[in-house]
């Protein structure tokens, strides 16, 4: 059970969004696949996970959840060894405005276009694994605009998430290691966009700064995980980040709060444990290196394996008599 769970870093395919323009510009979340060893593949059969997300963030108007639920089939497909894993996943990003009064800004809830892709992952012995991951977000399809408006009606004169006017191509790469219990991850995410780009096709809600192209910086995510489990639970360090590759003044002046926004860096830990039919795990980290904001993140995650091919039974032995 412990290596199958372990194994279940394939569902990392998790997706996320940053919920104002002032975020690091980046469609994954950073942070949304600690925990898991991404980088092993995972046992036939089909996966449910969900992640929350939940961003109290110092000196902001806003505090923000993400919702990340995801469907996996790890396929009986192995080519050249390393199997095939195919998802599906629609998240959503809540934005909380923790100020009062009549400029206060109003709960909100955005979707972000929903998820297709696949892993190609390779059980490389002695207990390490590494995956190949792409994918799209079908921003354009599915993503929903998403406007902030005050308590008093007033509706910002932007959009919320920028990064929905375009589809955005996910790329990544993963290493595990899980033996004995460990679970030694690194993982790399990169996000490239179709830039630039706008609120076209019959979304423009014809409200200001909704015409405008946005020129979206593409984007580059690590999340690290050194995790050991003790029996059922689950217990270890996190760390992940994001940075921007375009910090020039006409990205960062459309897509981030404050010019030269690089990224940002957290660090934290992880607590998770082994319930048999399903594996939960809770995270919290805080910003310790950042050119945007300072933020502390809780999130919680749960695992739960839908079906598996039956095990093939095992021939009978020979009764053998001795007279």
């Amino acid at each position: 059970m412990t290596k199958n769970w372990l194994a279940t870093g394939a569902l990392a395919l998790t997706l996320g969004m940053s919920a104002t323009a002032s975020y690091a510009q980046t469609t994954t979340i950073p942070g949304e696949q600690v925990g898991l060893a991404t980088g092993a593949p995972l046992p036939e059969g089909i996966y449910a996970l969900n992640t929350f997300v939940y961003q109290s963030r110092d000196n902001s108007a806003l505090d923000v959840g993400i919702n990340i639920p995801v469907l996996v089939w790890s396929t009986p497909f192995v080519p050249f060894g390393g199997r095939v894993e195919l998802l599906v996943a629609p998240p959503t990003v809540f934005a909380f405005g923790n100020r009062g009064g009549a400029t206060g800004l109003r709960d909100l809830s955005i979707n972000v276009g929903t998820f297709v892709g696949g892993i190609w992952a390779f059980d490389l012995g002695n207990n390490f694994g590494v995956s190949l991951l792409g994918g799209v977000y079908l921003n354009e399809l599915n993503g929903d605009r998403g406007v902030l408006v005050q308590n008093n009606g007033v509706v910002a004169s932007t959009a919320v998430l920028p990064q929905l006017s375009s589809n955005t191509y996910r790329f990544g790469v993963a290493g595990s290691y899980t033996g004995d219990g460990w679970n030694l991850t690194a993982n790399l995410t990169a996000n490239i966009y179709d830039s630039p780009s706008s609120f076209g096709g019959g979304r423009d809600p014809n409200r200001a700064g909704f015409s405008t192209v946005y020129s979206l910086s593409d984007s580059l995510n690590l999340d690290l995980t050194a995790t050991k489990k003790f029996g059922k639970f689950e217990i270890g360090a996190i760390a992940y980040g994001t940075v921007n590759f375009d910090t020039g003044a006409k990205a960062a002046g459309i897509i981030n709060a404050a010019l030269n926004d690089r990224g940002r860096f957290l660090m934290g830990g992880l607590v998770g444990y082994d319930f048999g039919f399903a594996t939960a795990q809770v995270y919290v980290a805080r910003t310790v290196a950042t050119t945007s904001f300072d933020s502390t993140e809780i999130s919680g995650r749960l695992i739960v394996p839908l079906y598996s091919p039956t095990p093939v039974a095992a021939a009978p032995a020979p009764i053998i008599r001795k007279y």
